[in-house]
């Protein structure tokens, strides 16, 4: 490889991005990047729990991990921006996943994890804002949407979700890691492949901070919601499985509760377009974030109904599918070209970064072993309400039409 391989895709001739060919390897690394979430996502507070941690030390390491995304995603984002070399940027941050997740196999400690831990997150967010910015450029020249495209990572995540749950009524809490090192090696393989069309090089006049932009009524009223939503996750992603298993439901349900949630996604990338053109952003996001505070007063209230469990999972369509889907699209048509992928990372730092360390260290203290679960549900559920009363500061017709000044 020449010095500047990473730069190989954006200086040889490739096969029209609109083909087929771009199209599905699009779909493969979505597919590997959201199946390796379906594998840490669930599964992470049982790998820790088999390693001994208490509940208070899950929700603490998932807090410091989480806040390696706040610094992340900025970083990557300013240097695919600056360079006009996303390809590169994701492929480095892939490679670097890899490298560090190796070493969960040679720490036992509590901050010899969080630091394995913290840094393939560090390296991890280099990957998503890049490919989300590929694909929206990818598919406008198309005739595929991306909610097509996207929806393969749903699948990826059902498959491996429910391989792994199963994989665990069979083997060790270290199943996850072990899985997860085959998919990171997978993931680094197939952007490789990709082809990113040539996008002309942002000008001059673009160039500037993305907070000038960032801290607009529109996008700002939308971020705060974002964090809320993503700190109400806490409890979800922290101690779910835990939380199933408590409740005497086996690896496998547990696997199939949460592909349920997933599958349901994959119903609404597919029609995503079609109800954002129809009903709008701001209400799409406000009966989303509504209904996922709803979702889980019912998790900690009536959890041990089955069909409870079944229908609160599909709204997972609304609280992560639909609103991640009008989020993406938000943020394309807000911003100019040039900070889109510092758009996308702004919103993952800030929602996905910070809310999601808080709501993880909240869920994690609240806990207790399981203890306090109603607790801990019911403040999801407040925060979630939250989010989408903050919406209301904010008129349908400021975030509709927005366009950042």
């Amino acid at each position: 490889m020449s010095p500047n391989g990473l730069n190989d895709a954006n200086n040889t001739a490739a096969s029209p991005a609109s083909s087929k060919t771009g199209l599905f390897i699009l779909a493969i690394t979505y597919w590997l990047y959201f199946g390796q979430l379906g594998v840490l996502v669930p599964y992470l507070g049982i790998f820790l729990d088999g390693r001994g941690f208490s509940s208070a030390e899950i929700g603490e390491l998932f807090a410091v991990i989480t806040l390696a995304r706040i610094l992340g995603p900025g970083l990557w984002a300013g240097v695919a921006d600056k360079t006009g070399n996303a390809i590169g940027v994701m492929r480095l941050g892939c490679l670097l996943t890899v490298l560090t997740f190796s070493s969960v196999f040679y720490f036992t400690s509590f901050w010899g994890l969080t630091l394995a831990f913290g840094l393939m997150m560090m390296f991890w967010t280099a990957v998503l804002p890049q490919l989300e910015v590929i694909t929206m450029n990818t598919v406008a020249k198309t005739n595929a949407t991306y909610g097509q495209v996207r929806l393969w990572g749903s699948v990826g995540f059902i498959c491996l979700t429910v391989g792994v749950g199963k994989a665990l009524d069979i083997f060790s809490t270290d199943t996850p890691v072990h899985a997860s090192i085959g998919i990171l090696a997978l993931l680094f393989i197939s952007t490789l492949f990709i082809r990113a069309p040539k996008e002309a090089a942002p000008e001059t006049s673009t160039a500037g901070s993305i907070w000038k932009y960032a801290k607009q009524k529109p996008f700002a009223i939308f971020i705060f919601a974002s964090a809320c939503l993503q700190i109400s996750f806490g409890a979800y992603y922290g101690f779910f499985a835990l939380y199933m298993r408590d409740l005497d439901y086996s690896g496998q349900q547990t696997g199939i509760f949460i592909a349920l949630g997933v599958l349901a996604e994959v119903g609404i990338f597919l029609i995503a377009r079609r109800l954002i053109s129809q009903f709008g952003v701001w209400n799409l996001l406000f009966v989303s974030i509504a209904l996922t505070g709803l979702r889980w007063y019912v998790m900690a209230a009536f959890a041990d109904t089955f069909m409870v469990i079944v229908l609160s999972q599909l709204i997972h369509a609304l609280s992560f599918g639909l609103t991640h889907a009008v989020s993406v699209h938000f943020i394309h048509q807000f911003l100019p070209k040039a900070y889109q992928s510092r758009g996308q990372a702004v919103y993952i730092s800030i929602a996905f970064g910070l809310g999601g360390a808080f709501g993880n260290y909240m869920a994690g203290q609240q806990w207790q072993q399981g203890t306090n679960a109603y607790e801990t549900f019911v403040t999801a559920a407040v925060f979630a309400a939250i989010g989408a009363l903050s919406l209301l500061l904010c008129s349908r017709k400021e975030m509709e039409s927005a366009k950042a000044a």
